[in-house]
């Protein structure tokens, strides 16, 4: 992606508000006891932090499965970020995917609750990531 700096960082800035405001979606999913949209905002609030991520060190967003295997390749691998957390955020996808696409498979209130605040820190760290890196430049 060929952006000037200064569109860069709007994008960043674009993708990091979007990701805040799906988290809060995902709470009136919660308050409704909607499991597989809660597990669905989840997603794509993490979805969003890390295509801030990919874009702000100048990688390609692309599909959503490649914005899942960038992560795993220029993060996870490099150390930047654990496997447990690159797990976390495959394992979203595959939640949100049973969720909208297998009408079979019902996503549990445990599986949905219990990824809340692990999606939470990793945002987070994430943006104090892009942070760091911005006020190194």
């Amino acid at each position: 992606m060929s952006l000037k700096e200064e569109d860069r960082r709007i994008l960043v800035a674009l993708e990091l508000e979007r990701a805040e405001k799906t988290l809060r979606e995902m709470e009136v999913q919660f308050q409704n006891e909607l499991w597989a949209m809660v597990a669905n905002r989840l997603y794509y609030a993490l979805f969003h932090a890390v295509s801030a991520l990919l874009i702000s060190e100048q990688h390609e967003v692309g599909t959503h499965r490649g914005a899942v295997n960038r992560f795993h390749m220029f993060y996870v691998k490099e150390g930047i970020f654990t496997d447990d957390e690159g797990q976390l955020y495959s394992r979203l996808q595959t939640l949100r995917e049973n969720g909208e696409y297998n009408c079979t498979i019902e996503i549990s209130k445990k599986e949905a609750v219990e990824k809340i605040e692990p999606t939470r820190t990793l945002i987070e760290k994430i943006k104090k990531h892009i942070s760091d890196k911005q006020e190194a430049k």
